[in-house]
């Protein structure tokens, strides 16, 4: 399993351009890999060894040959993993709350070891990278990249904000309107782990939407969509509003529930290599259910 090749049907809008546009332009590969890849000849076009200056037609299938780097450092660990999308290329997890995205030493109760065994169980031991991360206790979709060139591709659709991130939260008080918060973020220099509103921080841009109010719990259903993704963005964001996270207590949230009230709900984007647009929502699993909305009034 670990030495299967990439296969990559090639789409009509890639009609006519030659492969070298293909993966230095539109895929953007790194230098080092795309030079590696031409001196082993490792790509191939209909199962013959690519011409990278002819031009590519549709329905042309590309074959890398690549030996997929093995999962080495991560103990696989048999928790419930919630898998939402799954291809060759991409995989995109619902994370529960509680779990750790990665092991920070030797732990082997995180999402990684969970996603190291379901792998396992399918006898592929390859080693897959996340795109982006979530807190510990927030819970929500996740997007990882199953090789090395949808890892480049996918990390450069992140920064170029063309992988939308929508989130839910519940925001203690009432907000009336909707708006943007703009305020750069650094870290807090009297907290190991928190995080606060610094003109010296980094550019941090978080769009909200009202969705639903609660005056009797004094509640807010809120939508987050992120143009950057900054650690604890929401969390710090929300509180800069003067309307913190539902239990989020580390940054003045009430102690309503047993964590932030934050959901990674919807992943969407275009998908690199198919050009079907992906849109994934992540269903809740917190028991209380902290975001059935028939609870307030």
């Amino acid at each position: 399993m670990l030495d299967a090749p990439i296969q990559i049907s090639i789409h009509d809008n890639w009609d006519g351009i030659t492969a070298q546009t293909l993966f230095k332009d539109i895929w953007q590969t790194p230098k080092k890999q795309l030079h590696q890849w031409r001196m082993e000849k490792t790509v191939c076009k209909n199962e013959e060894i690519i011409n990278w200056l002819e031009p590519l037609r549709s329905g042309d299938i590309i074959t890398i040959k690549i030996n997929h780097e093995q999962e080495t450092n991560v103990q696989p660990n048999s928790i419930p993993c919630e898998i939402l999308y799954e291809d060759e290329h991409l995989l995109i997890v619902n994370k529960p709350a509680g779990l750790l995205v990665h092991p920070n030493h030797d732990e082997r109760n995180t999402l990684a070891n969970s996603i190291a065994a379901y792998l396992q169980s399918k006898n592929d031991q390859r080693k897959v990278r996340h795109i982006h991360r979530l807190d510990q206790n927030t819970s929500g979709a996740i997007l990882y990249a199953k090789h090395v060139l949808s890892h480049t591709i996918l990390n450069k659709m992140l920064e170029n904000r063309s992988i939308q991130r929508t989130y839910w939260a519940l925001a203690d008080g009432i907000l009336t309107s909707n708006g943007q918060i703009n305020k750069p973020i650094g870290r807090d220099r009297h907290h190991p782990t928190r995080r606060r509103v610094s003109k010296t921080g980094q550019a941090a841009i978080t769009n909200y939407q009202v969705l639903e109010c609660f005056p009797h719990d004094q509640l807010t259903f809120v939508q987050c969509s992120l143009a950057t993704g900054r650690t604890h963005q929401i969390r710090v964001h929300m509180q800069a509003l003067g309307h913190p996270l539902a239990g989020d207590l580390l940054y003045g949230g009430s102690p309503r529930f047993s964590r932030q009230a934050l959901h990674a709900r919807l992943l969407e984007f275009t998908h690199p290599f198919t050009l079907e647009r992906i849109k994934v929502t992540a269903p809740f699993h917190d028991d209380p259910p902290i975001f059935d909305l028939t609870r307030y009034s």
